[in-house]
């Protein structure tokens, strides 16, 4: 059982950024020489709000590089296939049920059995100064302290064939989740006392246990769920398989956001009616078979 993931947005060549500087230099040249010799103040305007847009479409795509709306548009814009007719090593996106197979997870804080997936993020509240805050208000400093996110083999009956299909998403598999983490634990600035069951799972972690600002916020994907699957399909004989591709996969440019293309190097896997906000995946922990 094993999670692992990664999610590259193609970066601007080198070349691409000379260009750029070279030809801001060149037009700041000539609209200050315009607007010495004409006194038209015009033509640096506008270079100057060109200039804006340009850099605020750069600054916008390094942010959101890895954000996994790029990837949330990638997938619902990809259509559902036909297992019946694609052929072996195809990109396919698959929605069905899903059924544990062999080995099956257990939520960290929450103990949901018979699951597919789980993840557990804690987070720690840290600030300068002693001035009081709004913790509710406030997501700024907000830091991650711990994370863990598991996943496993398993199984999908898919919903337009009716096609079990074994999806290997366990041990060497890199995932990309679309999966939303629900807020399980926040403690207050008024009172930071940790529950008991807090204390336990931060001790087996080896984790302080001491009374302070946490949000733990955890999700998981139980058997019996609608999921999403975009991977290689995999022919063995009567055995179908979704496997992690061996190439990353290119979402394209994504002009509905304005985005540069994103490599998504892995499996990707999603609940099929969820639309709401993800969170950004951190370090992964292997347990031991």
């Amino acid at each position: 059982m094993s999670l692992s993931w990664s999610w590259k947005g193609i970066p601007i060549p080198s070349v691409g950024v000379y260009i750029l500087l070279s030809l801001f230099i060149i037009g700041l040249s000539v609209s200050v020489f315009i607007l010495i010799v004409v006194h038209n103040a015009a033509f640096l305007l506008f270079f100057l709000l060109l200039s804006t847009f340009v850099i605020c479409f750069i600054a916008w795509n390094m942010l959101n590089r890895n954000h996994k709306a790029a990837l949330s548009l990638f997938v619902r814009s990809f259509p559902d296939s036909d297992l019946r007719l694609a052929p072996h090593g195809q990109l396919v996106k698959i929605t069905g049920l899903a059924s544990c197979g062999s080995v099956s997870l257990e939520s960290s804080y929450e103990k949901a059995t018979r699951c597919i997936y789980t993840s557990t993020l804690l987070y720690e509240y840290g600030r300068l100064g002693l001035k009081p805050v709004n913790v509710n208000k406030s997501c700024c400093q907000w830091s991650l302290a711990y994370c863990e996110r598991f996943s496993t083999d398993f199984y999908i009956t898919d919903r337009k064939s009716g096609i079990r299909v074994l999806v290997k998403a366990g041990s060497g598999c890199k995932v990309l989740p679309l999966i939303c983490e629900s807020n399980i634990v926040t403690t207050s600035g008024c009172s930071r006392i940790l529950s008991t069951h807090l204390r336990k799972w931060l001790r087996d972690r080896n984790l302080p246990a001491e009374a302070r600002l946490l949000r733990l916020e955890e999700g998981y994907v139980q058997e019996g769920s609608s999921v999403t699957v975009v991977g290689m399909l995999c022919k063995d004989n009567d055995l179908l398989m979704i496997v992690q591709p061996p190439q990353p996969i290119s979402t394209g440019c994504l002009f509905q956001r304005l985005l540069f293309p994103v490599d998504v190097d892995g499996l990707v896997l999603g609940i099929s009616d969820s639309s709401g906000p993800v969170t950004n995946p951190g370090p992964v922990q292997h347990p031991q078979q």
